[in-house]
């Protein structure tokens, strides 16, 4: 993995990016993988400006290493958490869900790197066009919320790479080695991983949600709300209420009632398996165990050395 553009740009050891997830990327997550030589990410769409100070104050305690923090620029408050940013010391910004020249253009003039979250080609390119440093694209697999194109990363990846100069990382269904050999073979330099690490000690995720993760299969997950904001969901008692209000013929604002408010941190980081919702991709099918950070790394570091050398022997 030398002479990678994404080990390089972030100064990391391996172009392994832990995503920045609502209510599971606090800390201790995001110090563990950047100890680990990956990158770990804050996610800072569920915290408050005083709650992600602490959780930089913290993360720059728990590890000497370069780790960064995501920021969906649909919060309300979001200047105020650019300014702890700044503030703080944060050299590395992933933005999502929104117009990335709404903020690169500030931020790089502060040295930021700043990386930019698309689901298709067209906003990939309009990242570009902003000037962020990298782009992370992602397929429809991933869980949390998602385009509404329903693009796979088999299929975005290299599409992305046939338009984009600046580096890409790739995401969505991503776990193991094999699939990042994949996704690199695809075009990308490196890659993102999110559900793989829900399914970790130091996620700040319900056990509950991290013991549903790991029990899922294949078909548990499903794509939903894409007149509010498209989410990959598992299949539980909330679910099933928004499936059979769309049998009803729901309107738009039905829905809105119907999912309330912190619906995802009543089923994520409190642990409501029926009326909570639980944000995961289509690879948990794939998650069997609940496992330390650095453990996931190391093993996906040492799949996909083992696999890229059985290929060469093809």
């Amino acid at each position: 993995m030398q002479n990678n553009r994404i080990t390089k740009l972030f100064n990391i050891q391996y172009p392994i990016v832990q995503a920045g997830m609502v209510w599971a990327s606090g800390w201790r997550l995001a110090s563990a993988v950047s100890n680990a030589g990956g990158l770990g990410l804050l996610g800072a769409g569920s915290m408050y400006p005083e709650v992600l100070l602490e959780h930089i104050q913290k993360c720059k305690k728990a590890t000497d290493k370069p780790f960064g923090v995501n920021v969906p620029m649909l919060y309300p408050d979001i200047d105020k958490l650019m300014q702890i940013i700044v503030d703080e010391g944060v050299n590395i910004v992933f933005t999502s869900a929104g117009n990335p020249k709404t903020w690169t253009a500030h931020l790089k003039e502060k040295g930021i790197t700043v990386v930019h979250v698309v689901s298709s080609v067209k906003f990939a390119l309009k990242a570009q066009e902003a000037g962020v440093d990298a782009v992370v694209a992602e397929g429809f697999e991933a869980g949390g919320h998602n385009g509404r194109d329903e693009t796979t990363t088999l299929v975005l990846i290299p599409a992305v790479r046939e338009q984009l100069d600046i580096p890409l990382i790739a995401a969505g269904g991503i776990a193991t080695g094999r699939q990042m050999l994949a996704a690199m073979v695809l075009g990308a330099d490196g890659v993102q991983v999110g559900s793989r690490f829900v399914a970790s000690p130091e996620a700040s995720s319900h056990i509950n949600f991290k013991n549903e993760v790991v029990k899922a299969k294949e078909g548990d997950t499903h794509l939903t709300l894409k007149e509010l904001a498209p989410v990959r969901l598992l299949k539980n008692k909330f679910y099933h209420d928004v499936q059979q209000a769309y049998t009803n013929g729901a309107s738009k604002e039905e829905l809105v009632q119907l999912l309330g408010r912190a619906r995802a941190k009543r089923g994520m980081f409190e642990g409501d398996l029926d009326e909570g919702e639980l944000e995961i991709g289509q690879v948990s099918a794939l998650i069997h165990d609940i496992k330390p950070a650095a453990q996931i790394l190391e093993e996906m570091v040492a799949e996909f050395e083992e696999t890229k050398k059985a290929v060469n022997i093809l």
